[in-house]
């Protein structure tokens, strides 16, 4: 098999994990990395041993010009996708680009129609959807292991310090100089929990979903949400429900929970676990493999292996970030609701991580539950 021509863009931040990919499948003798796009070169110390010394350019297309790329990894501040996408997909190169794919539906659909008129493969980095455990989940399911499904619940407390929304300029921010950013909660650190849960509800794509509501809210200084839940109606009329919080006070591996009316799966997405609950059976824990995008989308170039997370099975997640969008801005927590612990620079809302947990169990919203803080905030509704 001959080896395939890659191009970073957007090596730093999570970048740095697609270098570490890239070299690893580099050492396979799959890819080579041959560009690297950033504003500012990446030094040698950044390089990691192995990717020898790409060519190195802040202009996208001409470095996809010069080196001859058959695939882009995009993985930039989340305005610049849509364009990024359209470059490459206009010179013939396959894309793997970083979720969340767009700021909003329009742009998603420019995106996602242009990848498509130019004929290239478009494969969203959304990691969990190509767990071995997804599919497994999917045929107990459809064995009847917990009955008749009756809602998807997800949950995620983790913990991010203030750094965390100085990290970069459109870190925590909604929108920024008159651009959508929406790197929220929901939408950017736990998107994981909103695709998946979808995914597992037999709701990926924008059709799947009638009706949405929202709950944003923040501790943080920032413009976005740090503590939220969304709840989706789906068109086989089943309701998702995802809750999270970036201020956690024991930070916890996030989950999403199918339940059924004769037991429930419970699927830990980031460490490929699963645990069955069932009505006259002991509890049954298994771990799965998982096959790497990237390298999914490189046997799909070269062999025509089957894509496994194409745009269209994104647009039920896209509209939930349209509707994130579309509502108000999220409210502040009253200074009551939360404290910052000195030592590790965060702030933590009090009794959040039960209420995440009970909003993934019940399926119901932080204002259904009987927060303080929550009581007086009405959900914000999207029919679609």
């Amino acid at each position: 098999m001959s080896t395939v021509d890659i191009v970073l863009a957007g090596a730093r931040g999570h970048g740095r994990w697609h270098l570490e990919n890239i070299r690893r499948l580099q050492d396979k003798g799959i890819v080579r990395l041959a560009g690297i796009c950033e504003l500012i070169p990446l030094t040698g110390d950044e390089i990691p041993e192995g990717l020898g010394t790409p060519e190195q350019s802040a202009d996208f297309g001409a470095l996809l010009d010069s080196t001859g790329a058959r695939i882009a990894v995009i993985c930039t501040p989340i305005p610049t996708h849509t364009d990024l996408a359209l470059a490459a997909a206009s010179r013939g190169v396959h894309i793997l680009l970083e979720k969340p794919p767009a700021p909003s539906y329009a742009e998603f659909r420019r995106m996602a129609d242009g990848v498509a008129a130019a004929g290239v493969a478009c494969q969203i980095g959304f990691q969990s959807l190509g767990s071995h455990a997804v599919p497994a989940i999917r045929e107990l399911v459809e064995e009847g292991a917990i009955g008749e499904v009756t809602g998807i619940g997800g949950a995620g407390a983790w913990a991010r310090a203030e750094a965390y929304y100085r990290r970069a300029p459109w870190a925590g921010k909604r929108r920024m100089n008159g651009v959508d950013v929406i790197d929220g909660a929901l939408t950017n650190p736990l998107a994981h929990a909103v695709a998946t849960a979808l995914a597992l509800g037999d709701a990926s794509r924008a059709e799947d979903v009638t009706r949405i509501e929202t709950e944003l809210l923040r501790a943080n200084d920032i413009e976005s949400d740090d503590t939220s839940c969304v709840r989706v109606t789906t068109a086989n009329g089943l309701q998702v429900t995802v809750a999270v919080t970036l201020c956690a006070e024991d930070p916890d591996e996030p989950y999403v929970v199918v339940h059924g009316d004769r037991g429930r799966i419970t699927y830990w997405y980031k460490q490929d676990r699963v645990l069955l609950q069932r009505a006259g059976h002991g509890p049954e824990e298994y771990e799965y493999g998982r096959t790497d995008l990237l390298e999914n989308l490189v046997d799909h170039v070269t062999d025509g292996d089957e894509l496994l997370v194409v745009p269209d099975a994104t647009g039920a997640f896209m509209k939930v970030v349209e509707a994130i969008r579309l509502a108000p801005d999220p409210a502040p927590l009253p200074a009551t609701a939360w404290h910052l612990l000195p030592d590790e620079d965060r702030r933590v809302v009090p009794g959040i991580d039960g209420l995440v947990a009970a909003a993934a169990d019940s399926l119901a919203l932080y204002s259904e539950l009987g927060a303080d803080w929550a009581r007086p905030h009405v959900a914000n509704e999207v029919s679609t």
